[in-house]
């Protein structure tokens, strides 16, 4: 049985009259990397200084694995912070912030630089203790922050958007070595971002926000092709959403008039009731384009634009007088000459499972 390593029951924070976080319940279990996920002011960071005892909570409980942690202060909780500004000393060699934690606690000597060489060692800076903050890059510099925080052994530790100060090209090296070093560790690792592509390509679970509250919790590859409704499937990813009023449902199917003009036959998890309002969301590179009608679900349309980008081609493609749908398409062939070029009648054709027929108004 898996352990859990931080659970929030039913936890609420307000600022004056603004609501932060929303009767929030969440388990995150032991040693795996888990993202909160959302848009700025959807209450994430809020929610990692409630689990890192920065905030109190106004109602619920938060559990750092099985014991309730009520007022505590923030350093007598197992856990340690990184933040988007590193808060490096910047008078202090690299050794010594890493063994700041260590001397406050009064740890000796020895095992201090014993451990401070392990921890730098970890985040692959061997050798660099004596360098000041100053004398090194952006990315080693968030390397030594995270070499601060784990030198200290938490069972817990919480990432506040520390990439978001580097180039491009950087964090997504950074990425990778992160989910690498979370793996060689094995603590529980909590992060904090609004960059989708981040939260995806290192997460084992994701928590996605909004207005304080979680829309979905779970593995990336469902969050991405199975959206609990029109927000998590806007926020991550493009997304081509028809909207339509149900015209029968039943047996795992509904049918879906959009805009008055086009009826399609979609699975469904849920039966929508009758005359129900309902939205399709389909991945634009779920969508492939055809000359003649596709086996399978679909509907026609005229080519409006064409986007040559390199690796894909991207089609705007009209399908009502109100609606029009993204299309990519992988550029596999060795030439640039367009399928489908603009003015051309189409067909969409998509397998069933990549439309996701959603309810509800969120």
């Amino acid at each position: 049985m898996t352990k859990t390593a931080v659970q929030l029951r039913g936890v609420s924070k307000h600022f004056g009259s603004v609501t932060a976080v929303k009767d929030v319940s969440l388990t995150i279990r032991d040693g795996e990397f888990f993202s909160l996920l959302g848009p700025s002011g959807c209450g994430k960071t809020t929610t990692l200084r409630l689990i890192a005892g920065f905030e109190l909570p106004d109602k619920g409980e938060v559990f750092i694995g099985d014991e309730l942690q009520g007022e505590k202060p923030p350093y007598k909780r197992p856990v340690n912070t990184v933040f988007q500004n590193y808060a490096l000393f910047p008078h202090m060699r690299v050794g010594e912030n890493v063994a700041f934690g260590l001397q406050m606690r009064n740890v000796p000597k020895d095992e201090t630089r014993r451990r401070v060489s392990e921890a730098l060692e970890m985040v692959q800076l061997p050798g660099m203790e004596s360098r000041k903050p100053d004398q090194l890059s952006g990315g080693q510099q968030q390397r030594v922050a995270l070499a601060r925080a784990l030198v200290n052994e938490p069972k817990v530790l919480l990432l506040d958007e520390p990439l978001g100060a580097l180039d491009m090209k950087l964090r997504k090296a950074m990425q990778l070595e992160l989910k690498n070093l979370q793996e060689r560790v094995g603590i529980t690792f909590i992060y904090v971002t609004h960059d989708q592509e981040e939260a995806l390509t290192m997460s084992d679970r994701i928590a996605v926000m909004k207005g304080g509250r979680i829309h979905q919790v779970d593995e990336p590859q469902r969050v991405y092709e199975r959206p609990m409704n029109r927000f998590v499937a806007d926020f991550i990813g493009d997304t081509n959403f028809l909207v339509g009023v149900v015209k029968a449902a039943g047996r795992g199917t509904a049918t879906v008039t959009v805009d008055g003009e086009l009826t399609l036959r979609l699975p469904v998890e849920r039966i929508p009731g009758p005359s129900e309002e309902v939205t399709i969301a389909i991945r634009p590179e779920k969508i492939s384009l055809h000359g003649e009608p596709p086996q399978g679900p679909g509907v026609p349309g005229i080519v409006e634009e064409v986007i040559y980008v390199g690796t894909e081609t991207h089609y705007i493609v009209r399908v009502t007088q109100k609606t029009t749908m993204f299309i990519r398409e992988q550029n596999v062939n060795p030439h640039t000459d367009v399928t489908f070029p603009q003015g051309t009648r189409v067909h969409l054709g998509w397998q069933p499972e990549a439309a996701r027929v959603l309810t509800g108004k969120e």
